[in-house]
């Protein structure tokens, strides 16, 4: 009798569940797979529903960072420095009017605006970009600010330690965010000594058991290094040793950095600014001095797109897709995680039909199977339609790269996942540039030659045990 009761309880609980589902308004493909997997997984299922499913934000049961709120803050943010589009040289000029439609959306959807007269050093894989992060840490005179996902004890992050806490006692002001899940090896005594030194720690949603379903599946994703507003770095790099010294199972880690000087530093420090204020409660850095003026530095013009799940609209899907629809010519992707989702994948298939050059690299060894799965289940519709892919060979490929047309490039920390586009908080920097572009595009033809570019009759005659697991992996793919 107990039995039939809690049956015919669970089955109710599941109809509710799934009419909820049903009128959601939510994406078909996440939708259905949501019914899926509540289907045949009994109450394990709706266990990660509740863990992964749920869009908190639109039910209001987590007050993240509310959008009004954000945007007023980044409005303000680019009164302090900037209240107008610097076009900056006719170079500038002519490569930022060929984007304008990109540039307005951006705009639109995060309230960056795009500035020129910026210096970027691209930095290729850890070793070089934690050469130029060290050397700017050191020189910092009136404050460091530092964010990552993934910051991960070891000789690296002993070396930041050691200069953050130096920087600290002298007076410098040093603010640091970490990511309660990526960066949940960190041990209590590595952040007491830190905070012990003068370090600001924060961690940014850190697993509470009694909150675990409502703040497990928004991160931060995002890696932020502002050094007196005078230098600033983001990209795919987190801390890890694995990038100086590689992987025991994937080999080297090969990422792209960015070293930014000049106005894009002021939207970096808008973004770490937000995250702080909602990390710490404190609004003290919406004020001058953490936004100096800034002269020119560099002939790049740059706009960043700051996007998470406070967003009013999923902006760095719309930047992806804004990018692939306008390429005239070209649009090469270097990304380890290319599981696109309905309005990406039918970009990237329009473009390909209609003569674009596109082609997209990816890592041939993967960190997760799931996700290595995942990504092949969508190589036979991309070949199909003639996109070209590519399987790096060498180590693990995690930079986050988009360039089209010689004339504009996007590198973040931002994936083309459902996750990227819609839980995690990410930043991507666009640059409107040729000559990176170029430079982005040589690399990419570089690593063409060294990859394995899959050939479409070959795939399509792949092991049926191939085919099944892509098929299974492809029903959890919207939920990634």
């Amino acid at each position: 009798m107990l039995f039939t009761a809690l049956y015919i309880l669970y089955t109710l609980f599941v109809l509710a569940l799934i009419v909820q589902l049903l009128m959601s308004g939510g994406r078909p493909t996440k939708t259905l797979a949501w019914l899926i997997i509540i289907a045949l997984i009994p109450v394990g299922g709706i266990i990660l529903y509740a863990t992964l499913g749920l869009n908190r934000r639109k039910h209001k049961f987590i007050k993240l960072k509310k959008g009004r709120k954000v945007a007023d803050y980044i409005r303000q943010v680019d009164e302090l420095y900037d209240n107008e589009i610097d076009w900056g040289n006719e170079a500038s000029q002519r490569e930022i009017r060929q984007h304008i439609r990109l540039s307005r959306q951006i705009e639109q959807s995060t309230g960056f605006l795009p500035h020129s007269g910026n210096r970027v050093q691209l930095l290729k894989n850890g070793k070089a970009t934690f050469k130029a992060i060290l050397a700017a840490l050191a020189r910092a005179r009136h404050f460091i600010h530092i964010q990552y996902y993934i910051f991960e004890e070891g000789e690296l992050a002993e070396q930041i330690a050691a200069i953050l806490e130096k920087k600290a006692q002298q007076g410098v002001e040093v603010r640091m965010i970490y990511d309660g899940v990526g960066s949940n090896s960190l041990s209590r005594k590595f952040l007491r000594r830190l905070r012990a030194s003068g370090v600001q720690v924060f961690g940014f949603l850190p697993l509470r058991f009694k909150h675990f379903t409502t703040t497990v599946n928004y991160r931060n994703h995002r890696k932020v290094i502002v050094v007196d507003g005078q230098a600033g770095f983001t990209g795919g790099v987190n801390v890890s040793d694995k990038y100086l010294e590689g992987d025991p199972e994937l080999g080297t880690w090969h990422d792209l950095h960015l070293m930014l000087e000049g106005p894009a530093v002021n939207s970096l420090q808008a973004a770490f600014a937000i995250d702080w204020q909602f990390v710490s409660g404190q609004e003290e850095l919406l004020t001058h001095p953490y936004f100096p003026e800034q002269p020119a530095h560099g002939p790049t013009c740059v706009q960043m797109v700051a996007s998470g799940p406070d967003s009013d609209f999923p902006a760095v899907r719309q930047e992806y897709f804004t990018l692939i629809n306008q390429a005239a010519s070209y649009v090469y992707i270097v990304n380890p995680y290319v599981i696109p989702g309905g309005a990406i994948l039918e970009a990237l298939q329009t473009a390909a039909m209609g003569g674009v050059d596109v082609r997209i690299m990816v890592p041939a060894n993967s960190d997760s199977m799931i996700i290595k799965w995942s990504v092949r289940s969508y190589f036979q519709e991309l070949l199909e339609a003639g996109v070209r892919i590519y399987l790096f060979p060498d180590g693990f490929l995690h930079s986050k790269i988009m360039i089209a047309d010689d004339t504009v490039a996007s590198v973040g920390t931002a994936n083309l996942d459902t996750r990227s586009f819609e839980q995690n908080f990410e930043i991507n920097a666009v640059l409107y540039d040729s000559a990176i572009t170029r430079q982005l595009k040589n690399q990419f033809l570089e690593d063409c030659r060294i990859s394995e570019c899959v050939d479409k009759e070959a795939f399509l005659q792949r092991p049926w045990t191939d085919k099944i697991k892509e098929g299974v992996a492809k029903v959890f793919s919207p939920i990634l």
